[in-house]
């Protein structure tokens, strides 16, 4: 089969790869429909997360049509309509009882790679390093789906892909982001990022009822997009201080709630930015937490920062006195896809919202090292590329 791989820092390549195969009875293999570039490849792209290696199949963003599953799979049938969840869980461990299925204890054959670096290991995750598993991801023409009972959810209408296929990750990932930072009905809120992930925390802090969402991003067109949703715009390339700016912007109190919708390649106009980069490129520190610092201490007294940009390993200079003497509340996660599918598929049904809004650009499966360079480098004002193989 055709699939994007992980050729290098900044190379990918769309090769002819081995066909997937039923490994575990509890398997499914899905033939890929549509499939996306998700900001948190750009992280794999740029060479940011380790255990990486050459041909590695890209993609965790993905959805397609049943073609075999395994003797002890009982919900799927060869021709069911999936959508397949970005985390894989096993459905069993304590972890996924409790709906904490971005950290299935099962999942993970590469546990022990991820405990030197974390302490304890994640779930395994679709195209995303041997640490997190090194499972095949789903930017291809099939994927291997393990614990098929457990993880894809079924389309069994017409809904086009377009507005079903983010139900993989970044819808759920905005909602998350969202209800993680205890939104209450009237709040302000921040969200530093105005990508898709961030698009799509902004229309959830709104449906959860926030009276104000501020977006922080340098992007015109990504401002100009999150300004017809109803947020207010915070270009950080103007010039401004950016906590200064969002105390004067609520009264000198600051934002309820802070959402890092960036994580670990945060940008930024200051010296501190070229300091990251530093400390960054002389493995001193794998992340940079500009956007971290910032909503720590532009957040209100006893505020909620909420963490869904991706972050790797390590950060420095993290304001922890401004964090603990302000009582602040930090919350952060892999989101727990799979807890979230059923409910936000009805809201799509109900018209709440239609998640395609996010995509600019649809793509052939070869076309895909095209679709990297420019998300990445935000050309031809770049959103969301979505991929038909």
């Amino acid at each position: 089969m055709r699939a994007n791989c992980w050729m290098g820092r900044g190379k990918v390549q769309v090769r002819d790869v081995p066909d997937p195969q039923i490994l575990n009875s509890h398997d499914a293999i899905v033939r890929v429909t549509s499939t996306a570039i998700c900001g948190s490849d750009l992280h794999l792209y740029d060479g940011f997360i380790p255990t990486m290696e050459k041909g590695d199949v890209l993609g965790h963003e993905f959805m397609g049509e049943v073609v075999e599953v395994g003797p002890e799979v009982r919900d799927l049938r060869p021709g069911d309509r999936v959508v397949v969840p970005f985390p894989i869980a096993c459905g069993n461990c304590w972890a996924c009882e409790n709906e904490l299925f971005s950290i299935c204890e099962n999942s993970n054959p590469n546990a022990g790679m991820a405990e030197k670096l974390m302490g304890h290991s994640p779930a395994g995750i679709y195209g995303y390093s041997h640490m997190l598993g090194g499972f095949p991801g789903g930017q291809a023409e099939y994927a291997r789906v393990p614990f098929a009972d457990v993880n894809p959810i079924k389309i069994e209408d017409d809904l086009p892909d377009e507005k079903v296929l983010f139900l993989s990750d970044i819808f759920p990932t905005g909602w998350i982001g969202a209800e993680m930072a205890d939104i209450k009905p009237g709040d302000v809120v921040a969200v530093w990022g105005a990508g898709p992930v961030g698009q799509f925390t902004i229309a959830s802090a709104f449906l959860m009822g926030a009276e104000r969402v501020i977006a922080i991003d340098r992007f015109p067109y990504r401002l100009h997009r999150v300004e017809e949703m109803g947020a207010e715009p915070l270009d950080y390339e103007e010039g401004i201080d950016v906590p200064d700016a969002l105390r004067d912007m609520t009264g000198g109190r600051g934002p309820d709630s802070c959402i890092d919708a960036v994580g670990m390649e945060a940008h930024h106009a200051t010296p501190m930015y070229a300091y990251d980069r530093a400390k960054q490129a002389t493995r001193l520190e794998t992340d940079r937490p500009f956007v971290l610092r910032e909503a720590i201490m532009s957040c209100r007294n006893g505020g909620t920062i909420s963490v869904i940009g991706v972050y790797g390993g390590l950060v420095d200079k993290f304001p922890m006195g401004s964090f603990m003497n302000r009582s602040l509340t930090m919350r952060g996660a892999q989101c727990h896809v799979q807890k979230y599918l059923r409910p936000l598929l009805d809201r799509i049904r109900r018209g709440d919202i239609d998640p395609s809004f996010v995509i600019s650009h649809h793509m052939s499966l070869d076309d895909t090292p095209r679709g990297y360079r420019i998300f990445r480098d935000k050309q031809e004002q770049c959103n969301k590329v979505v991929l038909h193989p």
